[in-house]
């Protein structure tokens, strides 16, 4: 994903700015892997292989993205995802 599109998102669910969180990235700076997250609703979009997964959540698959939040643990600190938002823990 070109950086420059962050710009161009907005969160499906409440159309409130997302912020970045960039994992791995090419040479150019575009984002391969890391994640979108709302502060307004606190919902996080995974990105994979440069595209962010942005369905709402009625169309979303928790368990395919479950995989995704395992490699995301070491980069959300004292967060949790739960029901696709990111969110203290417990």
């Amino acid at each position: 994903m070109d950086k420059n599109t962050l710009a161009k998102i907005c969160c499906p669910f409440d159309k409130s700015d997302v912020q970045l969180k960039n994992i791995e990235q090419t040479v150019d700076g575009d984002v391969i892997f890391g994640y979108l997250s709302c502060k307004t609703c606190d919902r996080i979009y995974p990105i994979l292989s440069g595209v962010p997964i942005m369905t709402p959540d009625e169309y979303r698959d928790e368990k395919f993205e479950r995989n995704l939040y395992k490699l995301l643990e070491d980069h959300i600190g004292d967060l949790q995802i739960k029901n696709f938002r990111l969110l203290p823990k417990a």
